[in-house]
């Protein structure tokens, strides 16, 4: 395939705004222009979000439905009823069940939960387990990071006289279910602020209405408040909301947090995973260190190791199940490389051009537990919208899910031809399925004939936001460290992206362990020492002339060594129009 130029997206900032947001709260220059165009001009708006106090967190009660749940949950509490929490497999699901777990059994109540297995029984809801729940005596169900498209099993609950209390984040239909009570910040005529809060999100606000109602001392609450945090966080990192607003918060004083756990479970994840004692991790040491160890269960076996490794007080067992849980998660990465290598030699063979503007890869006997995963490998390869599926030979079925890019609605395009599937669900940028094999080919040639009519030529390319441009004589250690306070660092508050232009080359790039480059730029003779992932193939790129001016754009990043490091994005000769 040949490599299209990346596009380079610089929004200029107003220079009196930054400079008067620098003066204000004594901010260096290039930290004030990150501010203005990331929206935070005004000093309120920006020492908030330099400063989030966990004071900030909403009134849970803001939230439509919560009065109901946490008095009915509380009343199961003292009636001493069977409750059932049913969640689903990944992060998000599990916490959310360790959560209400968690502080249920504080007061006096052990509940039962119950995951779904993901290759088994699919996603959500299923009839079966609510009645052989009422059969052993459940009289409420709450829903955990799952069903609020659910209609015909909360109705089909409430014919068994079982209670269902729904807790969700995903958009509704538009029939609510008709549940005991819906917590949900995007159901219709709900006013809570933060609309994109996680499942745990959710969950935990239901835990902070419960532990306002049980009426504990204010000191132990915030310790508490404190504690649950921790796994929310987790939960908002590994599920890819932004991490702006109540999320930031939230996320900001979790992981803080992490490195002076209790919890016997999560101590022993982040040993297995790497961390010393008393690290703490950032966001993206979570997204890629703690998250998959979590979710790889749910992947290639069953969730419930992960609820019971965060509720168990064995320290034996512990370590046994997040080995366990390492130990799936290098299998996905053995399954996930085996399907990756298997989709880029059918491209060899049929070479992804323009006219191939979205892309379906199918296979025998490949694990759709990782097709989400595989996918998304490939939508940062070729930049087009890409689904992964299994091909069931027994059941004549294809299963599995598909990534996008921005420009480009996934769930809108399987909408406009619903009769080949079935089912499927999702959203803007990701989204299952279930098609009868039969039918493969037929929504290969559609979705690839919808994506052509709807994404332009020039949109099938890396984008980079950036924001800001820097002279190098302004990175100075301490410039560095002030920005990179901006993080924790996800979807909606990306890594700050800046560009320099007018660089030179000190020397060639030099080659580490076979597949990276270590460079180093210099501007006025001040330098920047810069790596570059996976760019060995792309070395080619770099001028030779020790005077080629050149332009780069580069993330910065938190560096266990120093202040800050400098990652390439991309890179080109200088030009006076810069983009």
């Amino acid at each position: 395939m040949t490599r299209r130029p990346a596009r380079w997206n610089l929004p200029v900032a107003d220079p009196a705004k930054a400079k008067w947001l620098a003066a204000q709260l004594h901010l260096a220059p290039l930290t004030a222009r990150i501010l203005v165009n990331r929206g935070y001009a005004d000093a309120g708006s920006a020492n908030q979000f330099l400063h989030p106090s966990i004071d900030s967190l909403h009134d849970p009660f803001l939230m439509k439905g919560m009065e109901q749940a946490a008095r009915r949950l509380l009343q199961a509490v003292r009636r001493n009823e069977k409750v059932l929490l049913y969640g689903d497999y990944d992060v998000d699901g599990t916490t959310s069940i360790v959560l209400l777990s968690k502080v249920l059994q504080m007061a006096g109540n052990d509940a039962n939960f119950h995951v779904p297995h993901r290759l088994k029984d699919g996603y959500g809801m299923r009839p079966e387990v609510i009645n052989e729940a009422a059969q052993e005596g459940t009289t409420l169900i709450v829903s955990m990071d799952t069903g609020i498209r659910a209609n015909e099993v909360v109705k089909y609950a409430r014919e068994l006289g079982v209670d269902v209390i729904v807790t969700d984040h995903h958009l509704p239909e538009a029939e609510i279910p008709p549940a005991y009570a819906v917590l949900n910040p995007n159901q219709p005529g709900c006013e809570y602020p933060e609309k994109n809060l996680c499942g745990a999100g959710v969950a935990f606000k239901l835990v902070q209405a419960l532990l306002r109602l049980m009426e504990m001392p204010a000191g132990r609450v915030k310790r508490l408040t404190e504690s649950f945090l921790k796994v929310v966080a987790i939960a908002t990192v590994a599920d890819v909301v932004p991490l702006t607003g109540e999320n930031r918060v939230i996320v900001k004083h979790g992981l803080s947090g992490l490195g002076d756990t209790n919890n016997l479970g999560l101590k022993s994840l982040l040993t297995v995973a790497g961390f010393q004692p008393g690290e703490a991790p950032t966001a993206g040491q979570v997204a890629f260190r703690l998250a998959p160890r979590i979710n790889a269960t749910g992947r290639m076996d069953s969730a419930r190791n992960v609820i019971e490794l965060f509720l168990t007080s064995d320290h034996d067992r512990a370590r046994e199940l997040s080995m366990l849980l390492d130990e799936f998660n290098r299998e996905r990465q053995e399954v996930e490389r085996d399907i990756l290598a298997a989709t880029l030699k059918e491209t060899e063979e049929w070479p992804v051009d323009d006219e191939r503007r979205a892309l379906v890869f199918a296979g025998e006997g490949w694990h759709h537990g990782v097709a989400g995963i595989v996918a998304s490998r490939l939508v940062e390869r070729f930049h087009r919208p890409v689904f992964v599926l299994e091909i069931d030979p027994v059941k004549q079925q294809a299963v599995g899910s598909g990534r996008s890019v921005p420009a480009f609605h996934l769930l809108e395009a399987l909408e406009s031809m619903p009769k080949l599937f079935v089912k499927f669900g999702g959203h803007h940028q990701a989204a299952g399925l279930t098609m009868d094999v039969a039918r493969l080919e037929e929504f290969k040639h559609r979705f690839a004939a919808y994506a052509r009519e709807r994404l332009d030529v020039e949109e099938l390319c890396p984008h980079f936001r950036i924001d800001a441009e820097v002279e190098l004589r302004e990175l100075t250690p301490s410039t560095g460290r002030e920005v990179l306070s901006l993080g924790p660092f996800g979807y909606g508050n990306p890594t700050p992206v800046l560009a320099v232009r007018g660089a030179t080359l000190r020397q060639p790039p030099s080659i580490m362990k076979e597949r990276h480059l270590k460079f180093f730029l210099q501007q006025d003779r001040f330098p920047l020492t810069c790596k570059a992932w996976n760019w060995v193939e792309r070395l080619d790129e770099f001028p030779t002339g020790d005077e080629t001016l050149i332009d780069a754009v580069f993330a910065l990043e938190e560096d266990t060594y120093s202040a800050f490091s400098a990652t390439l994005r991309d890179l080109r000769l200088s030009t006076p129009s810069f983009l």
